[in-house]
C-alpha cells in the first residue's frame, strides 16, 4: 500500500462509522434489524480498513525507528499570517489501537442486534453507538491538538446521548448529566492546556517535519520557565492531565463513570472498555514527550499522574468489594484499573500502561458483555446477593465470563491481565522517586482477585437464591458469539507480552523481538512474580472462604456485609464522595444561581428599572393633574357658562311688548340716576 492510499483508508476509518450514523438520522424508525445490519457493516468497514493500515506499521517493525506517517493540511487561513492546519498520523501508538476500538466496537455491535431486537428505539441506539465509535477514532487518528480536541467532545456528546437512551428512567436522564457536566470539568483543563501550548508552541500539530508540538524544537522552546518559576511544559501537562482524568475516570473526577451503567449494556461495554475511558489514557500517552519535558527540568507532572493513578486504583478496587449491582462492580472496577494505566504512565512505563489499555479492553467488554447476557437470562436482574447457581444454566457465558475474570484478576501465565499487570508493577517496583504507587498497585491487585472471585462465587456458584436465577436460561448466539470471541483476544494477547518474547513492547520501539526463554523469569523479576501470584492466591482463598456454597443462602446473601458494619456501608456508598459533591460542590452550584437570578431580578434588570419607575410615577401624577384639574376644571366651566346661558335663555320669550317693557324701564332707571 503506498502512501497516499495509506492515509486515505486511515481518513476513512472515523468517517464510516460517521457517515453510517449520519444515514441512520433518516432511517425509518421501524426497521430495527436494517439499521443494525448497516451499523455492523459500517463498523466491521472500519475494522478491515484498521487491519489495511496496521500491516504496514507492523511491517515496519525491526526498522530501529518507530513507525510514523502524518499527513498535515489547512484547514482555514485568515490573511497572510493566521494559518489554522489539521492532520492525521499514523504511528506505533494508534495503530493497536485503531484495530482495538473498531474490532471491540463490532463484536459490541453485533451483540446490540440481538440485545436491542424489541426496542422501539433501536435505530436511533445504533445512530448513536456508530457516532460515537467514530468520534473514538476520529480522536486516534489526530495530528493535531485542535482536531483531537473536536473529537474528544463529540466523544462526551456521543456518550451523553447513549448513558441517557433510556431517559425515561430518572436515574439514567441524571446519569447522562452527571457525566456531560464532569467532564466537562475536566475538558476545561484540556482547552486551557490547548491554547497555551498553541501560544507558546507556535503549532497544535504534534509532528510536523521537526517542527511540531511533540517535536524537540518546540520541546526546547515549552522547557522555558513561565510564571511562578514552572515550565509551559510542566503548566501545560498538567492541564491536559486534568482533560485525561475527567475522561478516564480519575479520583476526584471518577464520580459519573459508576452510574454510566445506567445505559444499555453494550453502552457500558464501550464506555468502560474501548473507546470513552480510553482516551484519557491515550491522551497522555500521546503527549507523553510532554510530559518527559517536565521531569527532564526536574518537575513532577509525571509524579502527579502516578500519584493520582495508584489513589485512584485502590480507591476504586475498596469500593467494588461492597457493590451488589453487577455491571457496578465492573464500573468501579474500570476507574481501578484505568488507576493503574495512569501509574504505569507516571513512572515511565507507556508501553506497558498502552498494552494493559488493549487487553484491559478485551476482557472487560467480555465481562460487560457477560453480565448483560446474565441479567437477560435472569429476567433482568441485577443484584448479584439475588442469583446464584448459573453455572449450569447459562455454560456459555459462565466459561467466557470465566475467562475474563481471569484475565482481569491477573491469574498467571495463561491470561494477557496477568503479564501487563506484572509489567506495570515491574516498572513501579523500578521507579526511584517513591515506592508509594508499588505498594499501592500491589494492594489494588490483592482486592482486584478478591471482588472479582466474590462476583463469580455470587453469580455462578451454590444455588439459586430467586426464581429469577432458577429459570434462568442462555443468552441467545447473537449476544453469546461475541463473548466467544473476546474469549479468545483475552487469552490470544498473551502471546506478544512475556519477557521471554516482548513483541509489543518490540513493536512500540521499531524493533525486532526474538524469543528468550531465560527472560521469562529472571533472578531480578523473580521475587516481585511470586509477591504478584501469592497476593491473587490470597486474593482468590479470601473470597472463597467468605462466599463459597453453604455460606450463602438467601438469610445470608452475603456474609462481609453482615459483619463489616460502617465500613462496609461507607464503601457500598463510594466513600460518600458523591453526597460530598451533593452538598458542597452541587448545594454551591445551586445556591451561586440563587443568587445570580436575584442579582439579575433585582440589580441588573432593577436598577435600571428605577428611573422607569420614576418617569412612570411623574406620569401618573402628571395624569392625574391632567384629567381632575385641567380637564374636570374645564368641564365645569363649560358646565357654568352653559347653565348661565340656560338662564338668559329663559328670559327671552320672543315677544314684542316684553322688549320695549324691559327698554321703558331702563330709560326709566337711567333717569332716575341723572335726575338724582
Amino acid at each position: 500500500m503506498n502512501r497516499e492510499t495509506l492515509l486515505v483508508a486511515l481518513a476513512l476509518i472515523p468517517l464510516l462509522p460517521l457517515l453510517v450514523a449520519a444515514v441512520l438520522v433518516i432511517f425509518p424508525t421501524q426497521r430495527i434489524a436494517a439499521a443494525g445490519r448497516l451499523a455492523v457493516a459500517g463498523q466491521a468497514g472500519a475494522l478491515l480498513l484498521a487491519l489495511g493500515v496496521f500491516l504496514p506499521v507492523l511491517g515496519g517493525s525491526g526498522s530501529g525507528e518507530a513507525y510514523r506517517e502524518t499527513l498535515n493540511f489547512t484547514w482555514f487561513r485568515i490573511g497572510p499570517e493566521v494559518v489554522m492546519p489539521l492532520g492525521l498520523v499514523l504511528d506505533t501508538i494508534n495503530a493497536p489501537l485503531l484495530v482495538m476500538v473498531t474490532l471491540v466496537g463490532l463484536l459490541v455491535f453485533i451483540y446490540s442486534t440481538g440485545y436491542m431486537a424489541h426496542d422501539p428505539r433501536a435505530v436511533r441506539f445504533f445512530c448513536f453507538l456508530s457516532f460515537f465509535s467514530g468520534a473514538m477514532l476520529g480522536v486516534l487518528v489526530a495530528n493535531s491538538l485542535l482536531m483531537l480536541f473536536m473529537f474528544w467532545e463529540l466523544v462526551g456528546l456521543a456518550s451523553y446521548l447513549l448513558i441517557g437512551f433510556w431517559f425515561q428512567k430518572p436515574s439514567a436522564a441524571a446519569a447522562a448529566r452527571k457525566a456531560f457536566l464532569v467532564t466537562r470539568v475536566g475538558d476545561v483543563g484540556l482547552f486551557l492546556g490547548m491554547i497555551w501550548l498553541g501560544t507558546s508552541a507556535g503549532t497544535l500539530l504534534f509532528y510536523d517535519a521537526g517542527r511540531g508540538l511533540l517535536e524537540n524544537v518546540a520541546l526546547g522552546r515549552l522547557t522555558a520557565p513561565a510564571a511562578g518559576g514552572v515550565t509551559v511544559a510542566t503548566a501545560t501537562a498538567l492541564l491536559l492531565f486534568v482533560g485525561a482524568a475527567g475522561k478516564s475516570g480519575q479520583v476526584p473526577l471518577h464520580v459519573w463513570l459508576p452510574d454510566a451503567m445506567e445505559g444499555p449494556t453494550p453502552v457500558s461495554a464501550l464506555i468502560h472498555a474501548a473507546t470513552m475511558v480510553a482516551a484519557g489514557v491515550f491522551l497522555v500517552a500521546r503527549a507523553f514527550p510532554l510530559f518527559e519535558a517536565s521531569a527532564a527540568v526536574g518537575e513532577h507532572a509525571l509524579t502527579v499522574v502516578a500519584w493520582t493513578g495508584a489513589v485512584t486504583a485502590l480507591f476504586a478496587a475498596c469500593v467494588a468489594v461492597a457493590q451488589n449491582e453487577i455491571k457496578r462492580i465492573l464500573a468501579y472496577s474500570t476507574v481501578s484499573q484505568l488507576g493503574i494505566m495512569m501509574l504505569a504512565l507516571g513512572v515511565g512505563g507507556w508501553g506497558a500502561a498502552l498494552f494493559h489499555l488493549l487487553a484491559h479492553a478485551f476482557f472487560k467488554a467480555l465481562l460487560f458483555l457477560g453480565s448483560g447476557s446474565v441479567s437477560h437470562g435472569c429476567d433482568e436482574e441485577k443484584d448479584v446477593r439475588r442469583m446464584g447457581g448459573l453455572r449450569g444454566r447459562m455454560p456459555v457465558t459462565f466459561a467466557c465470563y470465566a475467562i475474563g475474570m481471569m484475565a482481569l484478576a491477573g491469574f498467571p501465565f495463561f491470561f494477557s491481565g496477568f503479564w501487563s499487570k506484572e509489567a506495570i508493577l515491574h516498572a513501579a517496583h523500578e521507579w526511584p522517586v517513591s515506592q508509594g504507587p508499588f505498594y499501592l498497585g500491589l494492594a489494588a491487585a490483592f482486592l482486584t482477585a478478591f471482588y472479582m472471585s466474590r462476583l463469580m462465587l455470587l453469580v455462578f456458584f451454590g444455588r439459586p437464591r430467586t426464581q429469577a436465577a432458577a429459570h434462568a436460561h442462555e443468552s441467545p448466539r447473537r449476544m453469546t458469539g461475541p463473548l466467544a470471541v473476546l474469549a479468545a483476544f483475552s487469552v490470544l494477547p498473551v502471546l506478544i507480552a512475556t519477557p521471554a518474547w516482548p513483541g509489543f513492547s518490540a513493536f512500540l520501539q521499531g524493533q525486532t523481538p526474538h524469543w528468550d526463554p531465560d527472560h521469562l523469569v529472571t533472578a531480578e523479576s523473580l521475587p516481585l512474580l511470586v509477591v504478584s501470584i501469592l497476593l491473587v492466591a490470597g486474593g482468590v482463598g479470601l473470597a472463597w472462604m467468605i462466599y463459597r456454597p453453604g455460606r450463602v443462602n438467601e438469610r445470608c446473601p452475603d456474609p462481609l456485609e453482615s459483619r463489616g458494619g460502617a465500613i462496609h456501608r461507607a464503601l457500598g456508598q463510594g466513600l460518600y464522595i458523591d453526597a460530598l459533591y451533593q452538598r458542597t460542590v452541587v448545594a454551591g452550584t445551586g445556591l451561586l444561581g440563587r443568587l445570580a437570578a436575584a442579582l439579575d431580578r433585582w440589580v441588573w434588570v432593577g436598577l435600571p428599572g428605577v428611573p422607569a419607575a420614576l418617569i412612570r410615577r411623574l406620569s401618573a401624577v402628571v395624569d392625574g393633574i391632567d384629567r381632575e384639574a385641567l380637564n374636570r376644571g374645564f368641564v365645569r366651566v363649560c358646565a357654568g357658562l352653559l347653565h348661565t346661558g340656560s338662564g338668559v335663555q329663559r328670559l327671552h320669550r320672543g315677544h314684542l311688548q316684553t322688549w320695549l317693557t324691559g327698554l321703558g324701564a331702563g330709560v326709566l332707571i337711567l333717569l332716575l340716576l341723572v335726575l338724582l
